[in-house]
């Protein structure tokens, strides 16, 4: 009915129209047995005396409805191509109108009609009538959306929870969902454990359908009798669920909305399904199966059932695990090739070469690391893929800086820990709340609850503006100093502190020149603030309600940032409006990350999922989903090749982002983890977390364990080994402060911050 409302139609959506109701009345188009397993939620099931080629009284009712509701609004037109394409006389208009004892009076099943709006007994003219009533509201509630008041843009509640019309006697519901419990308890072990998924949405489907109408002492009853077969990890959802209690409570809450508009996705094995279909047909079982048809998408893969651990690692998002589509597109997770820059000898290799007329050994070492990334990855996207910042002058002697910082980098491994530098933040009465460290380790910042932003250095080099207009006219600009003179020495202090929101800020990126610095905050802004005049250059607004997080691109120029609409922005540096929406997440974008490569995003979530969006067409490339709470670190390695994620959950998770697939769990944090890390060549994977500690990992151990075999299984699970202990190389305590960030510094030191909690 959708194509309906608002108005014109075209020929091509009055087709959909018409073969929506041909579905002879079944909500599945899988069953070929003949009968019709159930009829579509809300609609009786089909005279068992009607032919099999004609439509069912209720989808000619329907048909006609829409015809006189287009005939009303003068489509003509549209009305001549529908009626065709039905096959309907062409006075069946004028009859339906005038004769109200048309067929279908008294000859179908006396069913609750469409909406709950004519029960039983005559569905003549009198349930066009009402169809056309709702047909019309509808399209005039489609039509008045954008006159609605400014905070209300959350989907009307009759449109969204229309779907949860009355089922038959509510006092049976009960009675329902236990003879499935019993049904799946007595089925082979094999089964149970994926049959068990279908619990938890059939058991809120049916509260929130009992609340709906009206039921609720019913819908109170079943949720206290029901509630302790869910699992643990969707407790916070179902304390959310207790709360509503009245159909007045469903309007506008976010929870519920999300539950209604997208399918929780189910992946269950062919044999395990058939099982289920075959129980529920025998039992004429239509409340369950029609749920099932209309709130569930059943992922079906050929092969062995799953087991209940490979089962649990893989659930607890919001709507369930992804669909094994989404995670099937090329992505290209390869480095960029360097640009070719010449590494100039430093006096001590030229003094070196003068006493003994020989190179000293340590040359040859730096062209290799000058020359690691020359040869194009095979997976990698082309250089022009997307339209990157050329090269300054600056930038190039920066990588040359990197480049020679490189060669004195410490190897880490299991025998080679780093050293860990903590700056505790003491007195931090205005709560921070974000920290950030440049890629030279030069400049610390931190975003705090009392809105500002302050930028400390951590080295000798004070902090310094540039000097006023009228003291740079007097400067020499040829001067081979130049960039020394322009700054003014009056200005220099260990700390330069930026105002400018109106919130508590709650994510902060610096740029790899280390020019700019980003913030985004409560007051629904992104600021870029230059580091050069310590003031404010821009403001972002797009984002309507405070924003959680923001990550500048390893490239510059572009950036991304997330928030409480639930959806992350791409935007560049110079321009005011974001480049692209990336929207699919159910709730708030916690945190997000840049991949090396610049050409995709990922963003962690509220509803427990993470997803790669890329960056040219802002298609979502891949859905992960596997924790049990709020994801608040990401990070990927070096190579680009995987991706960590940590959660409220206190566990870390790894995944392959070219197979889409998880490869491992880190357990040993006892509270939420804030902040991940990998070291520059990719050997330690560190975490940070509110239990006030820092944890060290061997990732290459974790990444060189897989069996690629497992990869290709299509049914795509991997038995996650549980192997944590073994991967743990190290436990930091600090006194009292929690971790909140992490960074390796250029040779491999690893740095550490947080505020300290007395």
């Amino acid at each position: 009915m959708a194509a309906v409302q608002g108005g014109p139609v075209d020929a091509v959506e009055e087709k959909d129209i018409k073969t929506e109701p041909s579905n002879d009345g079944c909500g599945s188009n899988s069953t070929n047995d003949g009968r019709a397993a159930s009829a579509s939620p809300g609609s009786g099931a089909p005279a068992a005396g009607a032919k099999p080629a004609a439509a069912a009284p209720e989808d000619q009712q329907t048909l006609l409805a829409v015809l006189q509701f287009l005939k009303k609004n003068k489509l003509t037109e549209s009305v001549d191509i529908l009626r065709r394409e039905a096959g309907l006389p062409e006075d069946s208009l004028d009859l339906k109108g005038a004769d109200s004892s048309a067929a279908g009076s008294g000859g179908a099943a006396g069913g609750a009609a469409a909406g709950g709006a004519v029960a039983g007994g005559d569905l003549g003219a009198a349930d066009a009538s009402s169809l056309l009533s709702r047909v019309t509201a509808s399209s005039s509630a489609v039509v008045q959306a954008p006159t609605k008041a400014a905070g209300e843009d959350q989907p009307d509640v009759n449109v969204v929870l229309s779907a949860y019309s009355q089922q038959g006697d509510p006092k049976l519901y009960p009675v329902y969902y236990n003879g499935l419990k019993r049904f799946i308890e007595s089925v082979l072990d094999c089964h149970r454990a994926e049959l068990s998924q279908v619990f938890y949405p059939l058991f809120v489907h049916m509260y929130l359908e009992l609340v709906y109408n009206n039921y609720e002492s019913e819908a109170k009853a079943f949720f206290e009798k029901f509630r302790g077969d869910q699992e643990c990890y969707y407790e916070d959802d179902l304390r959310i669920l207790s709360s509503l209690s009245k159909r007045e409570h469903m309007r506008g809450n976010e929870t519920l909305l999300d539950f209604r508009t997208s399918k929780f996705v189910l992946r269950i094995s062919r044999d395990s399904y058939q099982l289920l279909k075959r129980h529920l047909q025998e039992r004429q079982n239509n409340q369950i199966w029609n749920i099932i048809q209309e709130h569930l998408y059943i992922d079906i893969f050929d092969g062995m059932p799953r087991s209940k651990s490979q089962i649990d690692a893989m659930s607890g998002s919001l709507a369930g695990e992804a669909k094994r589509e989404a995670n099937k597109a090329k992505v290209y997770y390869g480095l960029l090739k360097e640009p070719e820059i010449e590494l100039p000898l430093d006096d001590e290799d030229e003094e070196a070469e003068n006493e003994e007329g020989k190179p000293k050994k340590k040359k040859p070492k730096k062209d290799s690391v000058g020359s690691k990334s020359k040869k194009q990855d095979p997976n990698a996207p082309q250089q022009t893929r997307i339209p990157l910042p050329e090269l300054k002058d600056s930038d190039k002697l920066d990588k040359i800086m990197y480049m020679k910082e490189a060669t004195k980098r410490i190897r880490l491994g299991p025998e080679n820990l780093p050293s860990i530098c903590f700056y505790s933040f003491l007195n931090a009465y205005q709560g921070l709340t974000a920290v950030d460290f440049t890629d030279d380790s030069s400049l610390i910042a931190g975003g705090f609850a009392d809105s500002t932003v302050r930028v400390w250095s951590v080295t000798p080099k004070k902090l310094r503006k540039v000097k006023s207009a009228a003291d740079l006219n007097l400067i020499d600009k040829e001067s081979d100093d130049v960039l020394e003179r322009i700054m003014d020495e009056k200005t220099a202090s260990e700390l330069k502190i930026l105002y400018g929101h109106s919130g508590p800020v709650y994510g902060i990126s610096f740029s790899p020149d280390r020019n700019y610095l980003l913030s985004s905050s409560e007051d629904g802004t992104v600021r870029l603030w230059s580091l050069q005049t310590f003031t404010c250059l821009v403001g972002y607004k797009g984002h309507n309600y405070p924003v959680w997080d923001t990550h500048f691109s390893p490239h510059g120029y572009y950036f991304v940032s997330g928030g409480h609409d639930r959806v992350a922005r791409l935007w560049a540096t110079d321009h005011y409006q974001p480049l692209r929406i990336f929207s699919g997440h159910l709730a708030d974008v916690t945190c997000t990350r840049f991949h090396p490569n610049s050409n995709y995003v990922a963003t962690g979530s509220s509803d427990r999922t993470i997803r790669l969006w890329d960056v040219l067409n802002g298609s979502c490339v891949r859905i992960f989903t596997g924790h049990k709470g709020p994801i608040h670190a990401l990070a990927f390695s070096p190579n680009g090749k995987f991706l960590a994620s940590g959660a409220t959950d206190s566990r870390v998770l790894l995944w392959d982002i070219g197979h889409g697939l998880m490869i491992g769990e880190l357990k040993g944090h006892t509270d939420s983890i804030y902040s991940l890390r990998f070291s520059r060549d990719g050997e330690i994977l560190a975490s940070g977390s509110m239990d006030n500690t820092v944890r060290l990992w061997n990732a290459t151990k974790a990444f060189d364990d897989l069996e690629t075999d497992d990869f290709t299984a299509a049914t795509g699970h991997v038995h996650l080994q549980d192997n944590s202990q073994e991967l743990l190389l190290g436990t930091y305590m600090s006194k009292s402060t929690p971790v909140i960030n992490l960074h390796f510094t250029r040779r491999n030191l690893l740095l550490a911050a947080g505020s300290y909690n007395p």
